[in-house]
């Protein structure tokens, strides 16, 4: 099982299993949202529990996405495609440590920020 939490400890979550190898997006979106890119790991919706979901602010951020932050103290939390996944994509940064898993790939790569290099080696889909 994995904990994690926003930054004020009003919203938390459990995992209930492994996490799977988590993906670093560098679309602009993501990377708006997150303020760099976003590394977020994607969880069966089974085996995530969300406790202070009343302080969840959920921004529909596309025609097919919403995003999830704490509306209290901001921190993002959440990328979730409601109605064509079972999953839900949990910010890595928001799990308490360890995770026990490594980073696996990087996506939308083509649109990546100026100011920094992918140089770990990792597998990089350009969108």
């Amino acid at each position: 099982m994995h904990k994690g939490s926003c930054l004020c400890g009003a919203v938390t979550f459990t995992v209930d299993g492994d996490l799977p190898p988590p993906d670093a997006c560098h679309c602009g979106a993501c990377r708006k949202h997150s303020g760099h890119f976003f590394a977020s790991t994607d969880i069966k919706r089974e085996a995530l529990t969300i406790a202070g979901e009343a302080h969840v602010q959920w921004y529909q951020s596309s025609e097919k996405v919403r995003r999830g932050f704490c509306k209290t103290c901001g921190t993002t939390l959440f990328w979730d495609p409601p109605a064509s996944r079972d999953w839900t994509a949990v910010a890595m940064g928001a799990f308490d440590t360890p995770t026990q898993t490594q980073l696996g790939m990087h996506i939308f790569v083509a649109d990546k920020g100026d100011y920094y290099e992918i140089a770990d080696g990792l597998p990089q889909n350009q969108q």
